[in-house]
C-alpha cells in the first residue's frame, strides 16, 4: 500500500475554510477515486500547517489518480492561501490500539537515513518502538511511511488527546534519539498536530 501526503502552509485565517472544503467536497471525491483506501488530515492551528494524506491500494492506483487529485489539491492550497508540497510513500507499518475520537492529536517525526537501512528501520519500528508506545496511556495508533529511494521516513503516533501526547514527550524523545543512533539517521523535524480527519481503511500492517 502507498500514500501521497500534501503539505500546505496556510494563512491561519484561511485554515478553517480549507478544512471545510477538504471535509465537505474533497474527501468524498477522493474516496470515490478507484484504488483509494482512505484519507487523513492533520492541522497545526498555531502555525497554519496542514497535511492531508491519501492512502492507495497500489502504486499504480496512486499514479493513476494524479490527474484527478491535482485540481483538488490546487483548489485547497488556493483556499488556504498557500502552496502545496507533495510527497509519495510506501506504507510500511500500520497499527491501531483503538479508533481515534474527536480531540485526538498526532506527533509526526521526519527522518532521513541510508536507504540500505530501510528494512532495519521497519523492524525497529515494529519490534521495539510499537511495544513501548502501547505502554503509554492514551496511545491510539501508529504508522510508518518510507521513501526508500530518497532514504526518507515519516513516523506518526496518534494519542487520545493533547494531555496524553504531552505526557509522552520525554519518553518518546529518548526513543527518538535511540532510533536515530541505531539507524545513523538525521531527525529532520518533529511536529505536533490536531487530527482533524481520520477516514482511513488501511488494514493492520505489521
Amino acid at each position: 500500500m502507498f500514500a501521497r501526503s500534501t503539505t500546505v502552509q496556510a494563512h491561519r485565517g484561511s485554515l478553517d475554510r480549507g478544512i471545510t472544503l477538504i471535509r465537505d467536497e474533497i474527501l468524498p471525491a477522493v474516496l470515490d477515486t478507484p484504488g483509494c483506501i482512505g484519507m487523513s488530515l492533520l492541522a497545526d492551528r498555531d502555525s497554519g500547517r496542514c497535511i492531508a494524506t491519501t492512502a492507495w491500494e497500489s502504486r499504480a492506483a496512486m499514479a493513476a489518480s494524479a490527474g484527478v487529485v491535482r485540481p483538488m489539491r490546487d483548489r485547497a492550497a488556493d483556499t488556504m492561501g498557500g502552496t502545496a508540497q507533495v510527497d509519495e510513500w510506501e506504507i510500511a507499518v500500520v497499527h491501531r490500539d483503538h479508533a481515534s475520537h474527536p480531540g485526538a492529536c498526532a506527533r509526526v517525526t521526519w527522518l532521513r537515513f541510508d536507504p540500505a537501512m530501510m528494512d532495519r528501520g521497519r523492524e525497529l519500528f515494529r519490534d521495539d518502538i510499537l511495544p513501548q508506545m502501547e505502554e503509554m496511556p492514551g496511545f491510539c495508533s501508529a504508522s510508518l511511511m518510507l521513501d526508500p529511494t530518497e532514504g526518507y521516513a515519516a513516523a506518526s503516533f496518534v494519542f487520545d488527546g493533547m494531555e496524553a501526547m504531552e505526557a509522552s514527550r520525554t519518553r518518546t524523545m529518548r526513543m527518538r534519539a535511540d532510533t536515530a543512533a541505531e539507524l545513523s539517521a538525521q531527525v529532520l523535524e518533529v511536529g505536533e498536530f490536531e487530527l482533524v480527519m481520520a477516514h482511513l481503511r488501511v488494514p493492520e500492517l505489521v
